[in-house]
């Protein structure tokens, strides 16, 4: 009869025989220590090792999966802070955010350390310091090797390709006090923070470059064991790769929102009788809202928003170019808003009739505090006053390049002393993520509800409700929309 035989774990034989010099203990004598792994059957071994594995992922997923949840650096860096104390067993820590190619951004992030503690720790010497020491290290790509004469061109042998950058070591410094080669200032600064160890680790992968490094700080002498130094290296590499595609939106985000800004008037008129102020606030992928307040013969002045169909690059032109010609059509024809907006329908309609825009042209009069204005499928003006806060009433019209002949008539407007017309766009109404009619509600009361003492300040009062309004910025669900308010103070 063959003896029983422990049961497989994944295909693998559990039965292993006893090495051949093994002795076997002295009878009637206790063991020296308790049973190890050694002694546990090997199944046993093998299913603890796949259960720590299975755990380890898990932890991994869970963590990866709420770090791929953050849209922005300084929210993702956060996570990234959080996430790496646990697996490294620390309770503080800090993230630096330094690009090697050094267009930025850059910036610094701490956990459980104010913003005082942070500069304390950049008193200490960049050569001293285990982040800085990993972020000069670290350059963003080795230079290629030496290309002979004429390498690349035709004909010729091609170019030596660019290697990826090195990535450095973690940086482990069991103990503050102990620990050699450290400047006499990185101690001080660990007795007065009250940290005694820590561990860096470089944002950076072959592929993305150096981004930054994170330093986590112990309160005890102490550094984290092989497998925890292998899940933070593993989260490392997924939080930097997380971060580099971050980074690129950003500075697309940067680049759209400065030629956005560039298209429109570097500042704002002054005109006697009359005070501006106006608010730009440009979504991530840039939509084409615009504004315009321009000086006129005999004291008048243009006041103008709108809205160009699309997002991207090409929005940004259409409405750079839209905004032109309508400067150009007021300085001629300004008196008469309708003629305005009508040479710019023909204008749309001609050059790019596969799209649309909306705006509004307002030829105002502040001597006489008189506003004459027109629409396009734009949403009426705002009056906010001590007596009275009211939509202006205009005529309805389809927005410019959706009708073969556009006109409507204009509306004539007498705002009294101290009366602020709001002009805008309607970004700020889709950014509310409410129905219209509700988004006009809301509106109305933001308006309604600017305190007396802020009243005599356009700026104050295109804040206020841009607060009101949007009290948590720009809507992320709603995408593509910037937001122009407007505010013109008659005197």
């Amino acid at each position: 009869m063959s003896s029983p035989r422990l049961p497989k774990v994944a295909g693998i034989d559990s039965t292993v025989p006893a090495p051949p010099h093994t002795a076997a203990p002295l009878p009637g004598v206790p063991s020296a220590a308790p049973p190890s792994d050694a002694a546990l059957p090997p199944g046993v071994l093998i299913q603890d090792r796949l259960a720590s594995w299975v755990s380890d992922l898990t932890t991994l997923h869970e963590l990866t999966e709420r770090l791929i949840k953050t849209d922005s650096l300084d929210g993702a860096l956060r996570e990234m802070l959080g996430a790496g104390a646990a697996l490294v067993g620390a309770s503080r820590g800090m993230a630096v955010l330094e690009p090697a190619d050094g267009l930025g951004p850059t910036s610094t992030i701490g956990l459980g350390l104010a913003h005082a503690d942070l500069g304390t720790i950049e008193t200490v010497p960049r050569g001293s310091g285990s982040y800085g020491r990993l972020l000069d290290g670290l350059p963003e790509a080795d230079p290629p090797d030496a290309d002979p004469p004429g390498a690349g061109l035709p004909g010729n042998s091609p170019a030596a390709p660019r290697r990826p950058a090195r990535v450095p070591e973690p940086i482990a410094i069991r103990d503050v006090r102990t620990e050699e080669g450290l400047d006499p200032r990185h101690r001080e600064v660990a007795a007065r923070l009250g940290y005694a160890a820590s561990y860096a680790l470089p944002l950076a992968t072959e592929e993305a470059g150096r981004l930054g490094a994170a330093v986590w700080l112990y309160d005890e002498p102490a550094e984290p064991d092989e497998r925890r130094r292998h899940l933070i290296g593993l989260y490392g590499r997924f939080a930097t790769e997380h971060l580099a595609r971050l980074l690129q939106v950003e500075r697309a985000r940067a680049r759209v929102a400065t030629v956005a800004e560039e298209l429109l008037p570097s500042r704002l008129p002054r005109v006697p009788g009359v005070r501006l102020a106006v608010r730009h606030l440009t979504g991530p992928q840039g939509g084409g809202d615009w504004y315009d307040a321009l000086p006129l013969p005999e004291g008048a002045l243009g006041l103008a928003v709108g809205s160009v169909s699309g997002t991207g690059p090409s929005a940004l032109a259409a409405m750079g170019r839209l905004r032109a010609s309508l400067r150009a059509y007021a300085v001629m024809e300004g008196e008469d808003p309708v003629a305005v907006l009508s040479d710019l329908e023909l204008l749309l309609r001609l050059t790019e009739p596969a799209r649309s825009a909306t705006a509004l042209f307002a030829y105002a009069e502040p001597a006489q505090r008189r506003i004459v204005l027109a629409g396009a499928g734009h949403a009426p003006p705002l009056v906010v006053g001590d007596h009275r806060t009211e939509f202006v009433e205009t005529s309805l019209s389809a927005p410019l390049g959706m009708l073969t002949c556009w006109e409507a008539p204009s509306v004539e407007l007498s705002p009294a002393p101290g009366e602020t017309v709001l002009l805008y766009t309607d970004g700020l109404l889709r950014r509310t993520g409410d129905a219209t009619d509700r988004a006009f509600a809301r509106l109305h009361a933001a308006a309604a509800s600017v305190p007396r003492a802020d009243r005599s300040d356009p700026g104050a009062v295109a804040d206020h409700v841009l607060r009101t309004l949007l009290p948590g910025g720009l809507d992320p669900a709603v995408e593509g929309e910037d937001v122009v308010l407007l505010a013109a103070r008659f005197e």
